[in-house]
């Protein structure tokens, strides 16, 4: 067990002491960002074009197609595979006279914008995605205006992509104005989004759906369900419901819409059949509905079948009697066996015969 724990001491020792001197290696290395598919020249420093290098990638030599000349070194038609640290080693000393961390990306491409208020009346959350990866670091600049002024933008804390806005007034007439421009060391690309409050708002699902079966009846389910904890101001700003249901067997829902109810009794359901159910919630007034709920799973409830024991069986049980145990294949020790055995030994003198026949 010894052997095993300094195993695999020296091994993570070893791991740590290999990360250490390639992070070492890469102290006053430059960053190069270029184009995916591109040919990329590296320069060597800042030595004369006459003078004579050695280049490697990693400590190896550079196998990828290539040109060099003088202190410069091109590579022709850029992949990811292309990435790495470069080093430079001027002829013939083999001093390193520069070191290139070469990357390399695509410029971005438009992002895709998506706003929502699931807390209504107090803002809105806008998102964004690239269509594409970068592959280098990318970053972005969002800016919201209404009604000719700009809005503070709060970041989220969580989601790097995702930024909280605090709505000015409620019903306003003003549309919302959301840019997003993404950059990085190859470029930069803007999206433009706008919207009126009204038409953005979608609460979170309800919470703690449940479904039970209502005694005695066979086709009823209590559903009962709460609003969304997002949703700040229920009483000022109700919520209406959507509830869907059916069988395990089937593939078509049922549907009821209800006001501002958190209950439902299904009076439809089938008798000892599984069912799933789900709620959606939105805003009586303005918006669209929510997701559908995390499903739940019940069965209406089922009476117990009773036993019964019919008159015939109880008699038949009563007058029968176990029947006696088989007799043992084995034979008892010192008891007679049958058919000759036993007559030799009944009849005093054919026993008698037999001995005197064969003394002699």
């Amino acid at each position: 067990m010894a052997n095993i724990v300094t195993s695999v001491c020296c091994v993570v020792l070893a791991a740590v002491v290999v990360v250490f001197a390639q992070r070492r290696s890469q102290q006053g290395a430059r960053i190069q960002y270029e184009k995916m598919g591109t040919d990329v020249t590296m320069q060597c420093g800042s030595l004369d074009s006459d003078a004579s290098v050695t280049w490697k990638v990693n400590g190896t030599d550079v196998k990828a197609r290539k040109a060099e000349e003088g202190p410069r070194l091109t590579l022709m038609e850029v992949d990811l595979g292309s990435n790495g640290l470069y080093s430079c080693f001027e002829n013939p000393n083999g001093e390193r006279r520069d070191q290139i961390i070469l990357r390399v990306g695509t410029p971005p491409k438009e992002p895709q914008i998506t706003c929502r208020s699931n807390t209504y009346p107090k803002g809105f959350y806008c998102s964004w995605h690239l269509p594409e990866l970068t592959y280098i670091p990318t970053d972005f600049d969002v800016r919201v205006r209404h009604n000719e002024k700009s809005l503070e933008v709060q970041r989220d804390a969580v989601h790097k992509n995702r930024c909280h806005v605090k709505f000015p007034e409620l019903f306003s007439t003003f549309k919302y104005r959301v840019t997003v421009t993404a950059m990085n060391a190859l470029g930069k690309a803007s999206n433009v989004i706008s919207f009126d409050d009204f038409n953005i708002v979608k609460p979170d699902p309800p919470e703690k759906v449940v479904a039970t079966p209502v005694p005695n009846n066979v086709r009823r389910l209590e559903v009962t369900w709460n609003s969304p904890s997002t949703w700040p101001d229920v009483e000022n700003f109700p919520l209406k419901y959507f509830l869907r249901y059916r069988p395990m067997i089937r593939d078509q829902w049922q549907h009821v819409e209800l006001s501002d109810s958190t209950s439902h009794t299904i009076t439809d359901a089938y008798a000892g059949k599984e069912y799933i159910i789900q709620v959606a919630a939105k805003d009586t007034e303005i918006g669209t509905w929510s997701e559908w709920s995390v499903a739940v799973h019940a069965t209406p409830w089922m009476e117990e079948p009773k036993q019964v024991i019919s008159t015939t069986e109880a008699e038949v049980i009563v007058e029968t009697t176990p029947s006696p145990a088989p007799p043992s294949a084995k034979p008892r020790l010192g008891a007679p066996g049958g058919g000759c055995s036993a007559l030799l030994w009944s009849n005093p003198l054919l026993m008698a015969s037999v001995l005197l026949s064969i003394m002699w």
